[in-house]
């Protein structure tokens, strides 16, 4: 297996673990995103820990797709490469500072005593739960939009490391997908609202089919970074 192909394997392990590591972790948030008594409960819900727990190691997927090429892709474009790894940690920071807000609603869970303030808790709870819904708008959605999108797709189409069509898809569905966020933050489209999502699946298609792609039959090996041409800085 040489260079390419092994950071092409990578690369889509890693990918994969995005989705992974995302989607459980909304089934352990399930309570606590959705009862409105549940900060009243008084015990520590260790299900919250293990859902911060997936999202801590989605985290560390994102980053890592994004530095386990850049010594290819870099060959494309030097500072397009980096802001794709900046993007990924911007967009993993604002997870984890999501997955720490309902952590915080745990902790206040758990040293709730029998006849406290109620109301200024489930205040409380709520201020944190509004912030966790807008760290999942703007981490996600605008950040894979632009990164995963916009930043990988161009990459990958200079590139020609997948199929320049394939990486239509990201150049097309990341602006979609961003647009969808720019909706949802001026309140003309709902979160994961039919519209959101009709905006959202061309990126989606992306990413599943960079990740397939990858694990299954690899980027194109490059021989020399002449292929590239020459490295671009902004």
């Amino acid at each position: 297996m040489n260079t390419i192909r092994k950071k092409s394997l990578i690369f889509g392990l890693f990918f994969a673990g995005t989705f992974i590591f995302s989607i459980p972790a909304l089934f352990f948030y399930d309570q606590v995103l959705h009862d409105t008594n549940y900060i009243l409960g008084g015990s520590f819900d260790k299900r919250i820990s293990i859902g911060a727990l997936f999202e801590l190691l989605l985290a560390i997927c994102n980053i890592a797709t994004a530095i386990i090429i850049f010594p290819i892709v870099k060959r494309v474009n030097e500072s397009l490469s980096l802001g794709y790894i900046a993007s990924r940690i911007v967009e993993s920071l604002l997870i984890l500072s999501g997955a720490i807000s309902l952590m915080a609603i745990v902790s206040l869970r758990a040293n709730f005593l029998p006849g406290g303030d109620t109301d200024a808790l489930t205040l409380t709870g709520q201020g944190f739960l509004a912030f966790h819904g807008w760290t999942f708008l703007l981490g996600p959605q605008f950040c894979s939009g632009f990164g995963n999108g916009i930043l990988l797709g161009y990459l990958m189409y200079r590139s020609e490391l997948v199929p320049r069509r394939m990486a239509l898809l990201g150049l097309i569905g990341g602006p979609l997908a961003f647009l969808g966020g720019v909706l949802v933050l001026f309140d003309y489209l709902k979160p994961l609202s039919v519209g959101l999502f009709a905006l959202t699946t061309l990126e989606i298609a992306w990413e599943l089919s960079i990740t397939i792609y990858s694990i299954a039959k690899g980027f194109k090996p490059t021989a020399s970074p002449e292929e590239f041409g020459q490295v671009h800085v902004i």
